[in-house]
């Protein structure tokens, strides 16, 4: 029985069926990495468009918070001036009657002899310029001030004697007196004083 030979080349069909099927394989490997980096990169894309989107709506709502706010701050600062204006009304308005009670007593605390020139008044602080026939009248005016419910600590800070003519002669003086409230049962009603009238001036007392 003879031997029989294979003459035919099956180690080269053999390496070229391997290489078929590693090149058939290695395509549907970047067939299927395409796809899934293709699909990587929508899902990335889609995830970024949506995060825009909302960042878009974030922004826009902010910007309509911001507007808001400033409205806010507004309505905040014309509340606080129109406050501030009621304040002063309800202060000028609450003052009034206490200013006009005030000056009523200066011009109670007034002896025979003395006038004001000038009242200034500076919050509770009264700044007054006048004239006096002689110091004793001054020093009645300040006996005044200090017995006025409505006036305290009057000080003198300026008197000195001035010739009009050749017999007039005039003690020029200048005083400050702050303004307080009275207790509610020492407020004296309209028309009457609280101001205890200056003494008379003694016997051979210059006038």
């Amino acid at each position: 029985m003879m031997a029989r030979i294979n003459l035919l080349p099956w180690r080269e069909e053999l390496r070229e069926a391997r290489k078929k099927r590693f090149l058939t394989a290695l395509v549907g490997v970047l067939v299927v990495s395409v796809g899934i980096l293709f699909l990587i990169d929508r899902y990335v894309s889609s995830a970024i468009e949506h995060q825009m989107a909302r960042n878009a709506f974030l922004q826009t709502q902010i910007a309509q918070l911001d507007i808001r706010i400033k409205e806010i701050s507004d309505l905040k600062a014309r509340r606080k001036q129109l406050l501030e204006r009621m304040k002063i009304i309800q202060d000028l308005q609450g003052n009034r009657p206490i200013t006009g009670r005030v000056f009523d007593q200066l011009a109670r605390t007034l002896p025979d002899g003395v006038y004001f020139s000038q009242v200034k008044m500076t919050s509770k602080l009264i700044a007054i310029s006048g004239a006096a026939e002689s110091n004793n009248r001054v020093s009645d005016l300040m006996r005044n001030l200090e017995a006025s419910d409505w006036l305290e600590a009057p000080s003198l800070t300026e008197v000195k004697a001035t010739t009009a003519g050749a017999v007039d002669q005039a003690n020029v003086f200048q005083l400050t007196v702050r303004q307080t409230q009275p207790p509610v049962a020492a407020v004296a009603p309209a028309g009457a004083t609280s101001v205890a009238p200056a003494p008379a001036p003694a016997a051979g007392a210059k006038p």
